[in-house]
């Protein structure tokens, strides 16, 4: 198995050098219990000393305005190579990480500006890993907040995103957002009206999709937070899709992150989800004009009928991890596997959708194989989520305007 030790160097991609000091107070959602959160690592970490202290903060704001981020403007940049050698050092004592390698899957079709990074995840929501989820073969202490959220960040800084969608945050707040934004990120977080994160005692708050793009590439154009219905009927699923300008090309897409309804019983509910969306971006991308990037966990095997909407929509989009077999045409074997009380589910839930006129898929990170994820199956010590992280580079295709 290829494994890629945590004591390796790291070769970012260019970041520029960046100091550490500490992170903004957050605020507690209401009626909800915040568990006291430790340091990563020693007594020496900088960083997460700084996050600890202010969570437990008495004088933490009371507001529970959970849409509006906190103001973390007047911080200080986080050096990214700095914050992956402290998840190192808190992860010291678990199996390395496993080596995925990129898959090159570019045409005779050269660019003169760097391809886009998009990172699709869905990294299991804290409260429902531990408190919902029934992960059988997953030891408990896997599942600890204080060493996933490094496994999550690790991966995160491994592939060094430029727009990075995620599914069930729940940690939004107090982690994600105050660290990836001294990284650079600017971000933008909707959570579901009715979280099941909140059924479980000690939660963090709802869970819900985010989006965040790296602040140097990308101008933001405009923003829309969109609750999906299903046949009119407003339902507990969200998506975010913004419009961002490529500061290098100036030329324009939009980028969107879904979590469509899950469990088997519900198919028709998330085609008419689906459609909603794909009616909301219609509208979004101006008929297409805009080209478009669908990230998600839409919870629906190729089979169902709406990766069939998505597939045959007047917006022209192709599944980007499609190109990875041998023919173009299928997807991967999955994206997901755990072991419930339920039984063992191995299943294709997760995408990147794209413009295929407007865009060319580089290269794409390949898939665990059945060998690195193990007899148990995910979550583990190895890996921090029950889904596996879909990573593409783009490039804007040199066309026509009209045709796009």
């Amino acid at each position: 198995m290829n494994e890629t030790p945590r004591a390796a160097g790291w070769q970012p991609r260019s970041r520029g050098r960046l100091s550490l000091y500490s992170l903004p107070s957050c605020p507690p959602w209401p009626g909800v219990c915040i568990s006291k959160v430790c340091s990563m690592g020693n007594g020496t970490s900088r960083l997460y000393s700084a996050l600890a202290k202010t969570l437990n903060n008495s004088t933490a704001s009371q507001h529970p305005e959970y849409l509006v981020s906190p103001d973390s403007e007047h911080l200080e940049p986080i050096d990214p190579k700095e914050l992956l050698e402290e998840c190192r050092a808190v992860l010291h004592t678990r199996p390395p990480r496993f080596q995925r390698d990129f898959v090159d899957l570019r045409a005779d079709c050269p660019t003169s500006h760097p391809p886009i990074r998009v990172m699709q995840w869905n990294i299991l929501a804290q409260a429902l890993g531990e408190g919902k989820d029934n992960f059988v073969q997953c030891p408990v202490e896997a599942l600890k907040w204080e060493e996933r959220k490094c496994l999550i960040l690790e991966e995160i800084l491994a592939y060094e995103p430029d727009i990075l969608c995620l599914q069930e945050v729940d940690h939004y707040f107090d982690t994600f957002q105050p660290l990836l934004s001294r990284l650079g990120y600017q971000g933008t977080f909707f959570p579901k009206p009715w979280s099941p994160c909140l059924d479980v005692e000690h939660n963090n708050g709802p869970d819900g999709c985010a989006l965040f793009f790296l602040q140097n590439r990308f101008k933001l154009i405009n923003s829309a937070n969109i609750r999906l219905t299903a046949m009119t009927v407003k339902t507990n699923q969200v998506a975010i899709a913004q419009t961002l300008e490529c500061k290098e090309s100036e030329r324009q897409f939009c980028v969107a992150v879904t979590h469509l309804k899950a469990r088997t019983g519900w198919e028709r509910f998330r085609s008419a989800q689906g459609c909603d969306l794909l009616q909301n971006l219609q509208s979004i991308t101006q008929g297409a004009k805009v080209p478009l990037i669908v990230c998600g966990d839409f919870n629906a095997e190729p089979t169902e009928e709406v990766y069939r909407h998505f597939a045959s929509s007047s917006l022209n989009l192709n599944s980007a991890y499609k190109l990875l077999s041998a023919d173009g045409q299928s997807e991967p074997p999955y994206t997901t596997w755990k072991i419930r009380t339920s039984g063992e589910c191995r299943h294709t839930l997760d995408y990147i959708w794209y413009s295929q006129r407007a865009l060319s898929v580089t290269s794409a990170l390949d898939l665990l194989t059945e060998e690195q994820i193990g007899p148990n199956r995910l979550p583990s010590f190895n890996y921090p989520s029950d889904h596996l992280s879909l990573v593409c580079d783009f490039s804007f295709n040199e066309e026509p305007e009209g045709l796009l």
